[in-house]
């Protein structure tokens, strides 16, 4: 948990700031893996913060949202496109 919260603060993933009194607080929750090698043997235990974004109600917490992934063959069949073209990315 020590290493998770060092890394959070380390890449400055987010600041703490006065709650607004009218604003609910999303909470947070630990979440633990242990992470084996291919022989079954432990490799390392993880630790991450998670928020508990699904306590949100849509139009009292968020209007709208919005997460661009795209999936990793469409991004090499651009980046092929782009060098048989000459384009720049």
């Amino acid at each position: 948990m020590k290493d998770e919260l060092s890394m959070i603060e380390k890449n400055a993933t987010w600041e703490l700031v006065d709650r607004p009194s009218s604003k609910p607080v999303i909470g947070v929750k630990w979440v633990f893996k242990t992470k084996l090698n291919l022989d079954g043997s432990l490799q390392k235990n993880k630790a991450r913060l998670v928020a508990k974004g699904y306590s949100q109600k849509p139009g009292v917490d968020y209007n709208e949202t919005f997460a661009p992934v795209a999936r990793l063959d469409t991004i090499r069949t651009l980046i092929a496109l782009a060098a048989q073209k000459g384009w720049q990315l």
